[in-house]
């Protein structure tokens, strides 16, 4: 299989149950995850309705006007509506120099009750979500989507366990509860890079994994390890899966943390909706223990995903810290 095809893993036997499938399925995930860092799933069990759905509410919430948008502006939990242009990728080691990006977005977390003890205290990244009041139907889709998800990503980390050579429940503690972020984008039509304006500039996710889920409208590349980049194919009903920073702690640089870009030259408008996971947001993040040894030390000291998070959004959100544009 050639490194400059992103690979399709058919998750099916192995949410099915069958004899050999776990193994033979994480051997396919090693591939694409020492080799090119991206891959697609089909037969993932996420309906194709359920889908169409957020991309409907999703269009709906960014029709509204840029004033009613606004009432829900990103805050300090990342949680809200980003601008469009109000956030700029500082921290990436892959391209340097760019304008911001020109996608507007907003984003929700884990939905929790009021009375969690987090909510209540508001503490940072597990506050309560802001949801459009004019939308009916729009946080229950999405909930509802994001519960989706999280149980997906749950029987998706035994693959990396097994992957990784560890035993298959390996995971399954970390991600009781993981942490999560649900990125509903919209990105106008562009012609193309201008002076290093990108829908979205190059750049690696934070996460342990993202799912970005079946898209009509393309726009999406990825850099191979050769230094090439290529475009991502739309395959019906197909997520596109990749690792992020987190990934690259959890297993010593083992797996990849594949640059991508966004660029809608669609003509159109274009939609996207990736799931960005991480383990739960106590867990230390440290290099799993069969990616260290005597001649492989630990090449990250131990992470916390709120200190971690909270460097990545100074550096790189404008529209929550604006001395980050100075």
């Amino acid at each position: 299989m050639a490194t400059e095809t992103i690979p399709v893993i058919d998750l099916g036997p192995f949410l099915a149950g069958e004899d050999g499938a776990l193994d033979r399925t994480a051997r396919e995930l090693r591939f694409a995850l020492t080799e090119i860092g991206f891959y697609f799933i089909v037969n993932h069990g996420v309906p194709r309705e359920k889908i169409r759905s957020v991309f409907d509410q999703v269009k709906r919430f960014h029709e509204q006007p840029v004033d009613k948008k606004l009432e829900l502006k990103i805050d300090l939990n990342s949680t809200g509506y980003l601008p469009l242009r109000g956030n700029t990728l500082r921290t990436s080691t892959i391209q340097t120099g760019t304008k911001p990006n020109l996608n507007e977005a907003f984003f929700v977390k884990r939905e929790m009750p009021a009375d969690h003890p987090d909510v209540l205290a508001d503490r940072r990244f597990r506050g309560a979500n802001r949801w459009p009041q004019n939308l009916p139907g729009f946080r229950e889709t999405i909930v509802d989507y994001c519960d989706t998800l999280e149980r997906l990503v749950q029987k998706m980390v035994r693959l990396y366990a097994r992957a990784l050579d560890l035993p298959a429940e390996y995971f399954d503690g970390p991600f009781k509860e993981p942490q999560y972020s649900l990125r509903m984008t919209h990105y106008p039509h562009q012609d193309g890079p201008v002076e290093d304006e990108f829908g979205l500039a190059p750049h690696t996710d934070t996460s342990f994994l993202t799912l970005l889920a079946p898209n009509d409208v393309p726009g999406l590349s990825i850099r191979t390890q050769s230094g090439k980049w290529i475009d991502a194919p739309a395959i019906p009903d197909a997520y596109v899966v990749n690792g992020g920073q987190m990934l690259q702690r959890w297993t010593n640089d083992v797996f990849l943390a594949t640059p991508h870009r966004a660029i809608n030259r669609s003509g159109g408008e274009r939609y996207a909706i990736p799931f960005f996971c991480d383990s739960n947001i106590d867990w230390p993040v440290a290099a799993v223990p069969t990616t260290v040894g005597p001649d492989k030390p630990p090449k990250y000291p131990t992470t916390w995903y709120t200190d971690y998070m909270v460097w990545y959004q100074k550096r790189n959100y404008d529209a929550v810290y604006p001395q980050a544009a100075e």
